[in-house]
């Protein structure tokens, strides 16, 4: 479980991460606003492709912060894009807001959208674990989908309905036989840039992989997000409200898009 020495709110809130950790003001941080007139398409990119087994799908786990979906084997892999190596599925989460105004990492053109899923893989071509690969410039490959309310999404109702179960800091339940690929939206277009982890540590290890394309969620499964709790049991509620990093200096990086 990470350590509670940070959060989202005042006194440990993001403008205070680069106190313990400085590379929070480092020339490749995430999330940020993509400006649609800067992007580059570049010929070169290929389209991504995913394959996830949904045997790999092990448990949901509260961190306190989130929550995260696991998953273990070596089933589910991403590969293609701007990436020149494989990259396994580690872990899914969200992204939210405290209104359904706001809540996603990334912008578009400054538009903000309600929430973001991320799905994170990592380099198991050149490191032999997750842990390993975290900290080294291509280790990691995050896929970002902006969520926008609107319809119900039949798709997230198992994961909503497993929050429950997860209710506290600490917990954790089996979460098996799911394929995260039914998240994605339609289209697999995307933008692409180098950056890092949204949240503490924030290792600048990050390939983005950031879709052109929303999927919706209903303002009723949002309100799930934010009734788990960040305290752990017995301890007094104190439910997720948000936990989106606001979005960092682009400092002269390039975001290039396949299509």
């Amino acid at each position: 479980i990470m350590s509670s020495d940070w959060g989202y709110d005042g006194q440990n809130g993001p403008e205070q991460w680069s106190k313990l950790y400085p590379i929070a003001n480092g020339n490749n941080q995430s999330p940020i606003d993509i400006e649609t007139s800067a992007v580059k398409h570049d010929t070169s990119l290929k389209p991504i492709s995913i394959s996830y087994n949904p045997a790999g799908a092990k448990e949901i786990v509260n961190v306190g912060h989130s929550f995260h979906v696991n998953f273990e084997d070596d089933k589910s892999v991403l590969k293609g894009g701007p990436l020149s190596d494989s990259y396994r599925l580690s872990q899914f989460h969200f992204h939210w807001g405290s209104t359904d105004e706001y809540g996603s990492e990334h912008l578009v053109d400054g538009a903000k959208y309600s929430a973001e899923l991320h799905l994170v893989h990592w380099n198991s071509v050149k490191y032999s674990s997750a842990a390993e690969a975290i900290s080294k410039p291509d280790g990691l490959a995050i896929i970002g989908v902006l969520i926008k309310v609107g319809q119900a999404n039949a798709k997230l109702q198992k994961v909503l309905d497993a929050l429950g179960e997860v209710k506290t800091k600490g917990k954790r339940a089996p979460f098996t036989n799911f394929d995260p690929s039914v998240l994605l939206p339609s289209s697999l277009d995307y933008w692409t840039y180098f950056g890092s982890l949204t949240h503490p540590p924030l290792h600048e290890s990050v390939t983005w992989i950031v879709c052109k394309e929303t999927i919706s969620v209903s303002s009723e499964q949002l309100a799930q997000f934010r009734s788990l709790l960040s305290n752990t049991e017995g301890d007094k509620a104190v439910p997720i409200q948000h936990n989106n990093r606001p979005p960092q200096p682009v400092k002269g990086r390039e975001v290039k898009a396949s299509f």
